[in-house]
C-alpha cells in the first residue's frame, strides 16, 4: 500500500506526461511551427535566429523552444524574468561562451515572461545576441511593441501563437484519454464547460481533467455542477497593469461607440470579473460621456455622475448595477464628438494667438484710467436687448472670427444646430447694421 500511495505521489503530472515530442505535435499552432511555417521551415533549415513567442498562457510557448532546441543539436537553458537577475544572465551568457568554445555548441536560451526585465537587463542581451554567443527566444504574453525595448525587437522576430479553441481541446482531452486509458468520466455539458472554463490555456484544461479522475468514484460521471465545486473560482486570465487590460477597456469603448449595448455589457463584465477596479471602469465612463456622447445628448454626464455616486454609497457587488446600468445608457445614447473637437481647435488657436488681449469694450472698468484707456466703452448687455443678442465680437481684435465648434445633427446637439444657425444669422446681420450706420 505504501509503495503504491509512494508511486502516485511522484507520478509525473498529466500535463507534462502529454507533452509534446515534436513540432507537429504541438496543438493549435501550425500557423507558426507546421512545416511550411516560418519557424517550421527555420529548424528543417537549421537556422535559427533569435525571436519572440507572444501568445497567452499555456499556449505551448516553452515547448516549442525546447523542441526547437532538441531539433537543432542546440543546448538548451532556462530561466524566467520573474526570478532571475543580473547575476544569472551573467553566468548563463559565460557558460554559453565556454561550451561555443570547447564544445562549438551554440545554445538557445529560453527566457519566460521576458517583458519582466527592465530596459538595462534587456540591453544586456544584445552583445550576445549579436555574436552569436546565444539564440534568445523570449516569451510573453504581454505585447512586445510596448514590453521591449525597440533594440532587442529589432534583432528578434516575433511569432504570435494563438489561444487554444474548442476543437484544440477536445485533441488534448482525447490525447489525455489515451494515455491514462480511461475515459474522461464527464457527460458532455461538462466536458464542454470544461473547455469553456479553460480559457484558452491548454495545460489547464490537462490539470483539470487529471483532477476529475482523481476525484472520481468508480463509475462516478461528473456533471457541470461538479466542475464547478472542483473548480471553485477560478479568475481570467487578466493583468490589471499591463496588456489585458489595455485590450479590454478598449474593447468597452469601442463597443460604446459603436451603439452595442451587448458587446459593452460582455466587456465591461469581463473587466469586473477579472478583478478591476470599478473606479477606473466609471471613471472611463465618465470620460466617455464628455467624449463621445457630450452635447448629443447632455443628461449622459448627469447619468454618470448619478451611477458613480451610486457606487460610492453601495459599493460591490451592489454598486456594480449602477456601471451596468450606465454601459448601456451610454451605448444606446447619440453619439457626438463636436466637443472634443472643438477643444482641440480652440486649443490650437489659443496656442497661437495666446498673447492678444481681449476687446477693450468686453473688459471691465474697476479704475478711471482704464476707463479712459477705453475699456468696457460700448458693451452692450446683451439680455437687455431686444433680441437677448448683441452680436458683439468677443474674439481678440487681430483674429478672424473662426468656427471651432461643429454640433452634429442628431440627438440634442440637433437643437444646439438650430441655435447656432440662429446666432450666427442675428449675427450677421447686426453687424450689416452696424457697418451701414
Amino acid at each position: 500500500m505504501e509503495e503504491t500511495l509512494f508511486s502516485n505521489q511522484v507520478k509525473r503530472p498529466l500535463a507534462d506526461r502529454l507533452r509534446p515530442q515534436s513540432l507537429s505535435e504541438v496543438v493549435g499552432q501550425d500557423h507558426v511551427v507546421g512545416e511550411n511555417a516560418p519557424l517550421g521551415r527555420m529548424v528543417k533549415a537549421g537556422k535559427i535566429t533569435s525571436f519572440i513567442l507572444w501568445g497567452p498562457p499555456g499556449c505551448g510557448k516553452t515547448t516549442i523552444a525546447r523542441l526547437i532546441a532538441e531539433n537543432t543539436n542546440l543546448y538548451f537553458e532556462q530561466i524566467s524574468a520573474v526570478f532571475s537577475g543580473v547575476a544569472d544572465l551573467k553566468r548563463v551568457f559565460s557558460y554559453a561562451q565556454e561550451r561555443r568554445a570547447t564544445q562549438g555548441k551554440g545554445t538557445l536560451l529560453f527566457v519566460d515572461e521576458i517583458h519582466r526585465f527592465n530596459k538595462s537587463q534587456q540591453d544586456g542581451f544584445l552583445p550576445y545576441v549579436e555574436d552569436g554567443t546565444i539564440i534568445l527566444v523570449g516569451a510573453t504574453t504581454e505585447n512586445p511593441s510596448f514590453e521591449l525595448n525597440a533594440a532587442l525587437l529589432s534583432r528578434c522576430q516575433v511569432f504570435v501563437l494563438n489561444r487554444l479553441n474548442e476543437e484544440n481541446f477536445e485533441e488534448l482531452l482525447q490525447r489525455a484519454e489515451r494515455e491514462t486509458g480511461r475515459k474522461l468520466p464527464v457527460d458532455e455539458e461538462a466536458r464542454q464547460f470544461m473547455k469553456d472554463t479553460a480559457d484558452g490555456d491548454g495545460r489547464y484544461i490537462l490539470n483539470l481533467a487529471e483532477s476529475v479522475w482523481n476525484y472520481a468514484q468508480n463509475g462516478e460521471i461528473f456533471d457541470k455542477e461538479s466542475i464547478v465545486q472542483i473548480i471553485r473560482s477560478r479568475a481570467p486570465v487578466y493583468d490589471k497593469g499591463r496588456d489585458g487590460h489595455y485590450n479590454l477597456i478598449s474593447a468597452v469603448h469601442k463597443s460604446l461607440r459603436g451603439s452595442d449595448v451587448d458587446a459593452a455589457l460582455y466587456w465591461v463584465a469581463r473587466m469586473l470579473e477579472a478583478g478591476e477596479d470599478p473606479k477606473y471602469l466609471l471613471r472611463r465612463l465618465n470620460r466617455f460621456a464628455v467624449e463621445d456622447v457630450s452635447l448629443a445628448d447632455p443628461n449622459a454626464v448627469v447619468q454618470a455622475t448619478a451611477c458613480w455616486d451610486t457606487y460610492e454609497r453601495l459599493g460591490s457587488p451592489e454598486g456594480d448595477l449602477a456601471i451596468y446600468q450606465l454601459a448601456a445608457y451610454l451605448a444606446t445614447a447619440p453619439k457626438s464628438v463636436g466637443v472634443y473637437k472643438a477643444h482641440y481647435a480652440a486649443k490650437d488657436l489659443a496656442r497661437r494667438t495666446g498673447s492678444l488681449m481681449p476687446p477693450k469694450n468686453i473688459l471691465n472698468a474697476p479704475t478711471k484710467l482704464m476707463k479712459q484707456l477705453g475699456y468696457s466703452e460700448g458693451y452692450e448687455y446683451d439680455p437687455d436687448t431686444e433680441d437677448g443678442f448683441s452680436g458683439a465680437n468677443y474674439f481678440p481684435e487681430g483674429v478672424k472670427r473662426t468656427k471651432l465648434y461643429f454640433p452634429v445633427d442628431r440627438g440634442f446637439e440637433r437643437e444646439i444646430k438650430k441655435r447656432i444657425e440662429y446666432f450666427d444669422k442675428l449675427r450677421a446681420e447686426k453687424q450689416s447694421r452696424k457697418a451701414g450706420s
